[in-house]
């Protein structure tokens, strides 16, 4: 069985040095490799290490201070390495999408999952249903919004109720309850099904995000006036099940005005639970503009929040015709759902000295393994074999394209590797 902590990476994995000798991951960091050396073949992504370190921290620490709960979205990475990291910052647990995305988590030590997402498959609820039976430390959270998935839940024996929290959608957006009399007659009858036991509310604010606090903070309040009128609602009918109300809410772009809304005062203990993923390695797009409104929010500076910490290294492959270099990366390699890559920096082919690239640079296309980076009328000496620094607009799209990554020091020497299981 392979040990996905420590797997054996090979060349087989794009960006690992095509006539190094297979390593185990933890052994990737003694070799000495570096990029700007030409250690390894381009395209590549890389974790800037104390950017990294510095976001784990930041937000465990921010909701350490709200006197909430932390499990992050692992989504995000699939990767247990970071996973493991996030747990040990402090993390209660973490957050997944599926139960297949859980078994990762499982690995890499968690023993508090939230699957934030509905539940109904029989070989999904069995699946967690033995987990129930071989770990009866790991416990398992999962979304309810429908009698139909209820029934589906019911139809499955199992000797232990799963938990489950009721969801309060939005018009519009995916799953979730929409309006409040259905919600609470849907914790009625979960409060009387044997199969389930009703253990908070959830719901998810980021659809909407628009870095724009006089649209976003009023967005945010009317979602969360509903979580709290629902929980109090249940909490009068005595339809909780759990000794402890789990309420839950959080993405990675507004957590900030949700996150005072998790501590909502009932007659049983509260435990708000915030699940931001993105911001682990954060980006130089999407994500920025709308944490810049967060920084805004709570008084500190951009240097002082969150830091992007994932790029990609592609070569310069042609330059075909004047305010034109064609990249040796594409969709195969890099994000593009929320934004097109962001040039940040070039390195000479026989250099280590990275230059910011001038203002006005930009990739306007994308292929499967090209990118058109246009230039202004400054090219900067660039030519072909040069290296170009991309950053990215929305890191969940650039790590399902990586089966490994490389983490770099400052002078981009590889210090540490990380593995997806996407």
């Amino acid at each position: 069985m392979t040990d996905v902590l420590d797997p054996l990476l090979d060349a087989t994995f794009k960006g690992y040095p095509h006539g190094a000798a297979p390593l185990p991951r933890s052994r990737v960091g003694a070799q000495g490799w570096n990029v700007l050396a030409g250690d390894l073949p381009l395209p590549l992504a890389v974790i800037r290490r104390d950017a990294l370190a510095h976001n784990i921290g930041w937000m465990q620490r921010f909701a350490d201070d709200a006197g909430v709960r932390f499990a992050p979205h692992g989504k995000t990475t699939m990767s247990p390495q970071l996973f493991r990291r996030q747990l040990d910052g402090g993390a209660w647990g973490l957050t997944f999408a599926t139960v297949t995305q859980m078994q990762a988590g499982l690995a890499a030590g968690a023993r508090n999952i939230l699957i934030a997402n509905q539940v109904l498959d029989a070989a999904d609820l069995g699946a967690i249903a033995a987990l129930h039976d071989t770990h009866p430390d790991v416990r398992v959270v999962f979304l309810l919004d429908s009698e139909a998935q209820l029934a589906l839940i019911e139809a499955v024996s199992v000797d232990r109720p799963f938990e489950v929290l009721l969801e309060v959608g939005v018009a519009g957006g995916r799953t979730g309850v929409r309006a409040h009399d259905a919600a609470l007659a849907l914790a009625r009858r979960a409060h009387d099904s044997s199969a389930v036991t009703l253990a908070g509310i959830e719901c998810y604010e980021g659809l909407g995000n628009t870095g724009r606090s006089e649209d976003d903070r009023p967005a945010a309040d009317d979602l969360m006036d509903r979580v709290e009128r629902l929980a109090r609602a249940c909490d009068a009918e005595g339809l909780f099940g759990a000794d402890e109300v789990i309420v839950s809410a959080g993405g990675s772009g507004v957590f900030d005005l949700v996150v005072p809304r998790l501590r909502v005062g009932l007659a049983r203990p509260v435990a708000g639970l915030l699940r931001s993923g993105c911001y682990v390695t954060h980006d130089q797009g999407h994500y920025q503009r709308l944490v810049h409104a967060v920084n805004q929010r709570l008084g500190c500076s951009d240097a002082q929040g969150l830091r992007a910490a994932l790029e990609v290294w592609a070569l310069v492959q042609a330059m075909p015709e004047p305010g034109l270099a064609i990249l040796a990366v594409g969709k195969r390699d890099i994000s593009y759902d929320l934004g097109m890559p962001i040039p940040l920096a070039t390195c000479a082919r026989a250099s280590r000295a990275c230059v910011p690239v001038p203002e006005g640079w930009s990739v306007q296309k994308l292929n499967d393994q090209h990118a058109y980076l246009h230039l202004t009328s400054d090219t900067q000496g660039l030519r072909v074999g040069d290296r170009v620094c991309l950053g990215i607009s929305h890191p969940c799209t650039t790590f399902d394209k990586w089966r490994w990554m490389a983490i770099v020091d400052e002078d981009y020497t590889v210090v540490d590797a990380i593995v997806t299981c996407f």
